[in-house]
């Protein structure tokens, strides 16, 4: 038998302290008032319904081991981040008679449903970069998000002023967040752009060793520099031709092996406790209702 108290354990025990000396003055106005051994069943059920629950408060249980071969980066959902070229470039109309953009956002659904009880965020990027979606699991919000993506109509998003590696640090203060909050889960970047092939401005590097898979996505001719950002990020550069079922990149060699691990399975019992007090409460309220009852009938009779 072990406790996961839901307070701190002196606190539970100053409680109890002062329950048991509450108690014993209700039971002396109790053997006082003359309704005999039936106030001293009343006090036990009371009494025996408030340890009830500081017993319950302290939630009893046992912890049964057991054999567990999911990777344990995986067993708190994947952390996966959707890093989003939004600018002018994107907007061009090769992809299929599409737009790139089109086919980004398409290949994004098609992701977030390839990784169910995941958490998202998207980071969109031009000149600069901007979190448009911060981690969270709430998918059924991330999509009207996911379709509202569109190129930047600013003059910063032009393409001759594209930083493909913009969203590096933006991504790199994320992942590392992403480690201390959930530091069992994996970190999934999916990366897409098109290369900023015709851009002057000079050009970020990613920097991280946080990723655990992903895939950077091309859309267009620039496979030169998107090749470079997959080297970076240490995932796999795959091009993307409209109409093709979109691959996803296995995770590295070695990280996201399954470890066969002993982890340790927790049964709870507080809730036996609280149900046979939440009975004796009834039972309590039932009776002073009717205690009441008589009352007002008594002293109607006597008016």
């Amino acid at each position: 038998m072990t406790f996961d108290p839901v307070l701190p354990a002196l606190v539970l025990g100053a409680i109890a302290a002062t329950l048991i000396v509450l108690r014993a003055l209700a039971l002396r106005l109790a053997t006082r008032s003359g309704t005999g051994g039936r106030g001293v069943l009343r006090w036990c059920g009371m009494t025996s319904a408030m340890l009830l629950v500081l017993v319950a408060a302290a939630r009893p249980g046992t912890d049964t081991a057991v054999d567990d071969d999911t990777p344990a980066a995986a067993q708190g959902g994947a952390n996966v981040y959707f890093v989003v070229d939004r600018s002018a470039d994107s907007g061009i109309d090769d992809y299929g008679g599409r737009t790139r953009m089109s086919g980004i956002r398409d290949d994004i659904k098609a992701l977030i449903e390839s990784h169910p009880g995941a958490r998202f965020a998207v980071i969109a990027f031009a000149s600069r970069p901007a979190i448009d979606w911060p981690l969270s699991a709430d998918t059924w919000s991330l999509e009207p998000v996911v379709d509202a993506l569109n190129p930047y109509r600013d003059a910063a998003a032009g393409s001759d002023q594209v930083n493909a590696g913009a969203a590096a640090n933006v991504l790199r203060y994320q992942l590392i967040a992403a480690g201390q909050q959930y530091p069992r889960s994996e970190n999934l970047v999916y990366y897409f752009g098109s290369g900023a092939g015709q851009s002057s401005a000079p050009q970020g590097v990613f920097d991280t060793d946080a990723v655990d898979g992903g895939a950077v996505y091309g859309y267009g001719p620039g496979a030169t520099a998107l090749r470079g950002i997959a080297e970076q990020l240490g995932v796999p550069y795959l091009q993307r031709t409209a109409g093709e079922p979109l691959r996803q990149a296995q995770a590295p060699a070695g990280q996201a092996t399954a470890i066969p691990q002993s982890t340790s399975e927790r049964v709870e019992f507080y809730w036996v406790l609280t149900m046979l007090a939440s009975m004796l409460l009834l039972v309590e309220i039932y009776l002073t209702a009717r205690d009441l009852r008589r009352t007002r009938s008594t002293a109607a009779v006597a008016s």
